[in-house]
């Protein structure tokens, strides 16, 4: 027996005196330090939830009840040699959960956690339910903020001195040169933009890519309508959030010139007008070619690591239809379209009912133009107001920040609510928006729209999380449907011909300009275009959770497909989601890709699987 093995067993029992949460932790840590894995497991409810974000796992991973506890440890507990868990703020207890906030370390770095403890009531003392850890520094790797930023400016006299923009200067010349960057990240909008900062900071030698001639063009191009549906609580980039003078949901330009300012106070290496045009991975090297477009000028890159930051809002779905070769009009995809002005008095058919179909249908209507909107399938909505003070408002609001709840406290709740029993969560809280707005919806019913709440009752964040698309936050745009304003029309599209659109059951939509607001495919489908197709069938489905509803196919995952995470294509990551899910994921991936760099040995537990092409 080693001396580990003949420390004393403390149990829950002998610590009843302390509160629940330092009982816990007390048992917890000392069956983890005696490696008694059955007994650690034996602290977790028997249905339980351990979410873990990379600090044991070197993954996104979620375990369930005591056997998956078991697994996970049993694969991982000697190499992360866990210790030094430590409530950070007194627990409290409400309904019979207890919550505890805590921190803990492992043999290469440290990590916090959110913990609600439970008594089942069996005798056998508190139990942990829901276990969220996370990974937030390295160690030896730690970030240079507060006291280890840097002095900037070098006091004394010093011959032939090097400015810090003379620094920058060459190292950008240097850039692809004379050094590769070890991870290159194709996509400059807000999840390119937001890993590229973090990699900065971790001393990662990094590059982000981007067809657009400055930052923020992203949002600059897209219809002048458009502006963030998230409140600005919910969407702040890493270190530098927005002034408190920032509007509640910013326009799309004012946006822009956010991410470009960022991109140069962050001092993000970063290339406008390049386009990757083909990339492959070499196995025996273990790194990419990357052939790019610079300034239309030809380049080859070697990075070890490619992340795919195209975004969910990347690479656009349009249908192919009959008598799209012979329609007069114009036609272009969401993604394309410029905005209302050059369509008043206009005939325009908007195909589809979600987001961009309703900011571009608003838009056009205010401009003169006589829109139709075609609903092909049920959306769900709800009015922007009302998801923000019962969706949100208790995490991502001032009410929030009033009751000491940070975005970076806000992002750890949020986190520790394992997906497969998120939607019992949000079922009540979306009865409750429902309620509130019953006679907005009577209207949208009245006027024939097809509206739905999720499969489950579980409204827009888990259609989000499942699928991606199917709902609309409603600024305004949909009590012109409900007024008959903006005409509608439901159905499939059959065929265009040289001057309509016409539905499947022969009506008939006379169009000077189709407008394709038909959503997005997979993330791996830039994979395709730029590695291979056999690529993208290895990496499978990006996005969505098994959860067996409409468009997200079981069987059940846990996490989000092949996002901020290792994939089966080895060095080959993606990136992305709304802002929120950039900020709050992009330091995990930042941390996988410089532990790799820093030659730290990261063993992954339960590589994603694939059951789904994309």
């Amino acid at each position: 027996m080693t001396q580990l093995d003949e420390r004393p067993v403390r149990t829950a029992a002998t610590t009843a005196t302390a509160d629940p949460a330092t009982a816990w932790f007390a048992a917890f840590e000392d069956a983890l330090a005696a490696r008694d894995v059955t007994r650690a497991a034996g602290l977790f409810a028997a249905t339980s939830f351990w979410r873990d974000l990379i600090a044991f796992s070197w993954n996104l991973t979620t375990v369930e009840n005591p056997d998956g506890v078991t697994g996970l440890l049993e694969a991982t507990l000697d190499r992360v040699d866990p210790s030094g868990f430590r409530l950070t703020e007194p627990a409290a207890t409400a309904d019979g959960v207890t919550t505890a906030w805590f921190e803990f370390e492992t043999a290469i770095g440290r990590g916090r956690g959110l913990a609600r403890i439970i008594d089942p009531g069996d005798g056998d003392g508190p139990k942990a339910w829901t276990f969220l850890t996370t990974l937030y520094e390295l160690k030896g790797h730690e970030e240079p903020r507060g006291v280890r930023r840097p002095m900037g400016a070098e006091h004394g006299a010093t011959r032939e001195r090097v400015t810090w923009l003379e620094r920058r200067e060459a190292e950008d010349a240097a850039l692809g040169v004379d050094t590769q960057p070890y991870v290159l990240v194709v996509g400059g909008g807000q999840g390119g933009i937001a890993l590229g900062a973090r990699l900065r900071q971790l001393g990662v030698p990094a590059l982000v890519i981007d067809k657009h001639p400055r930052p923020g063009d992203q949002w600059r191009n897209r219809y002048k309508s458009l502006c963030l549906h998230d409140p600005v609580w919910y969407d702040h980039l890493p270190y530098l959030k927005f002034p408190d003078n920032w509007p509640v949901f910013a326009p799309k330009d004012k946006v822009g010139d956010w991410l470009e300012f960022y991109t140069r106070v962050m001092e993000v290496p970063y290339w406008s007008n390049t386009v990757a045009t083909k990339a492959a991975y070499d196995d025996e090297a273990g790194q990419w070619t990357v052939h790019l477009e610079r300034e239309g000028k030809p380049l080859v890159l070697k990075p070890t690591h490619l992340v795919m930051a195209t975004g969910m809002s990347g690479k656009a779905n349009i249908p192919t239809l009959p008598g799209q070769d012979v329609f007069q009009g114009e036609q272009h995809h969401s993604s394309q379209h410029p905005g209302p002005d050059a369509y008043a008095g206009k005939k325009v058919v908007v195909i589809g009912s979600n987001n961009s179909a309703f900011d571009i249908c608003g838009a056009l209507w205010e401009t003169g133009a006589d829109v139709t909107m075609v609903q092909r399938s049920s959306t769900h909505i709800v009015k922007s107001d009302t998801l923000m003070d019962i969706g949100l408002g208790d995490l991502y609001s001032e009410r929030a920040l009033e009751a000491g709840v940070t975005t970076e406290k806000a992002d750890l709740i949020f986190a520790s609510l394992p997906y497969r029993i998120m939607h019992e969560f949000q079922i009540p809280l979306y009865d409750r928006m429902r309620e509130r707005d019953q006679d907005f919806y009577d209207r949208m019913e009245a006027a024939g729209f097809d509206l739905d709440w999720g499969d489950d009752g579980s409204g827009l964040f888990m259609k989000y999380l499942r699928r991606g698309s199917g709902y609309y936050i409603d600024v305004g745009a949909a009590e012109l449907v409900a007024s008959g304003d903006v005409k509608l029309a439901k159905g499939q599209v059959d065929r265009l011909t040289e001057t309509s659109v016409v539905l499947a059951d022969g009506t008939e939509l006379p169009a000077d300009l189709v407008v394709y607001a038909t959503g997005y495919g997979s993330m791996n489908g830039w994979a395709a275009d730029l590695i291979s197709q056999q690529v993208a069938d290895r990496v499978g489905k990006v996005w969505g959770l098994g959860s067996g509803t409409t468009k997200d196919p079981g069987p059940w995952e846990g996490e989000q497909r092949n996002m901020w995470k290792p994939t089966q294509q080895e060095n080959l990551w993606f990136h992305g989601g709304n802002l929120h899910q950039s900020r709050h994921y992009s330091l995990y991936l930042a941390l996988q890709l410089k532990a790799r760099h820093a030659g730290i040995e990261t063993p992954v537990h339960r590589l994603q699987e694939v059951h789904h092409l994309g």
